[in-house]
């Protein structure tokens, strides 16, 4: 059931029998439906989500009431509002269910148990976080330094995959523009104009 996670996990650090049962007690899984949410702005975070299938994204309300998603997670990935979660405040975010997925979550209450009885998970979390730090770096200069078409034809070049997983108008939230613009770059490729 947690394979994916414990492959995941075997990319960065390295966990013994031991460890890894100890993991396994305490790790929930859970299948969410489509539409779901695990955290909603104001409530706090109280679980670290591991994506084992389906698709989750992270997203804010805008002061003109429009949604801002500024993460998805697809199965290998992680999710949740470190913030809210480590420091057990409200959180300004949504964690939605975009479609019907199954995930692995660490309680905010088993973590630093956890990280206490594995301290290689330490490790393991500050790798991941360094690779967010970086990946949130590229997605902000993309913002600041290149045309909407140039992100969306990047984005289709590095996610082909996840571009077909992800509904059009969520996919122009995340990359910051319309879905009429998204539409027409859509457009524009299939009449051969890229």
């Amino acid at each position: 059931m947690f394979d994916l996670l414990f492959d995941h996990l075997a990319r960065f650090v390295r966990i013994n029998e031991t460890e890894r049962e100890i993991l396994l007690s305490k790790l929930k899984y859970k299948k969410v439906s489509k539409k779901e949410f695990l955290l909603k702005q104001g409530q706090i975070c109280s679980g670290n989500y591991f994506v084992l299938s389906g698709c989750i994204r992270l997203y804010s309300i805008t002061d003109n009431g429009t949604e801002q998603i500024l993460q998805f997670a697809i199965p290998g990935w992680w999710i949740s509002d470190y913030q809210s979660f480590q420091n057990n405040i409200p959180s300004t975010y949504n964690i939605q269910v975009v479609e019907d997925s199954e995930i692995a979550i660490i309680t905010r209450s088993d973590s630093d148990e956890l990280f206490q009885q594995i301290p290689v998970l330490n490790n393991y979390f500050r790798l991941l976080m360094q690779r967010a730090y970086t990946a949130a770096l590229r997605k902000m200069e993309l913002l600041l330094v290149t045309s909407a078409e140039e992100r969306y034809f990047q984005f289709v070049k590095n996610y082909p995959e996840f571009v077909q997983q992800v509904p059009q108008y969520m996919l122009a939230s995340f990359l910051g523009f319309t879905p009429e613009f998204l539409s027409m770059l859509r457009a524009k490729v299939k009449s051969g104009g890229n």
